[in-house]
């Protein structure tokens, strides 16, 4: 063989010669078993995407009414959420808004299913159904507040979201038809609304429709037997100007 073509493998030692083939096979084999165990990519938590108990209804047709023509040019709107599971339903009828300094009126009538075995005190009610408007102070009254609907639990509390307002809050729950009526009455300023006033505004809420709940209309036509028209029965109430025209009175 021709010295040029000799292989320069012929000069080196055996020993050497199975080193460097043990080195390239073990180069081989770390190449391959990092490709194979590499790390995954490394992905970020996914958080669960909250999902509320209660749906809303997209265009309510509304069961009850709340009739003030002195807030004809308040904003008012009408919401109704059913919950997912339980089966409950709320109506929310509400003039004004939430986070202003003008008056707020918000009053919600709760037909709970399933989902709510019992009804908690005044107080937790109150708290957790206004706490979006930051409530704190909340104080059960000991004193009820009369009103067509029979006598009602007074709570009141400062509401710290945005502009600070007093509100005068109420709940009313019955057994059968299982309800609860409940809602609150807010302004700006260091007064709580009156008593008279968050009455009057009561008197003004009506049934348009009962469904397939015929005990919830009894309940509500007994209420009207009871109705004072703001005070126009009471001789000492009639005269008082706020009782005929009510949301003018609380804006003045």
């Amino acid at each position: 063989m021709h010295p040029v073509l000799h292989s320069w493998r012929d000069d080196l030692p055996p020993t050497l010669v199975r080193i460097l083939a043990y080195g390239g096979g073990i180069a081989v084999l770390s190449i391959v078993a990092a490709h194979f165990f590499q790390s995954a990519p490394v992905m970020e938590a996914i958080n669960p995407v909250h999902r509320s108990e209660w749906i809303e209804i997209e265009r309510p047709f509304p069961a009850f009414a709340l009739s003030i023509p002195e807030a004809s040019e308040v904003a008012a709107n009408y919401a109704i959420r059913r919950h997912a599971t339980g089966g409950g339903r709320k109506d929310i009828l509400s003039l004004g808004q939430p986070d202003g300094a003008a008056p707020y009126l918000q009053i919600e009538i709760y037909r709970p299913g399933v989902e709510q075995p019992r009804f908690a005190d005044a107080a937790t009610e109150i708290a957790t159904g206004a706490a979006g408007l930051g409530p704190t102070e909340v104080t059960s009254e000991n004193e009820t507040l009369a009103s067509k609907f029979g006598p009602l639990s007074i709570v009141t509390f400062t509401a710290s979201k945005d502009v600070p307002r007093k509100c005068l809050a109420f709940v009313r729950s019955y057994d059968d038809p299982r309800m609860q009526i409940s809602g609150w009455f807010c302004q700006g300023g260091a007064e709580f609304i009156e008593r008279s006033t968050l009455a009057c505004a009561l008197d003004r809420l009506t049934l348009l429709a009962a469904g397939s709940e015929p005990k919830v209309g009894v309940l509500f036509a007994q209420a009207e037997l009871n109705r004072s028209f703001c005070g126009q029965r009471n001789p000492l109430l009639a005269p008082t100007p706020k009782h005929r025209a009510l949301w003018k009175a609380v804006t003045h």
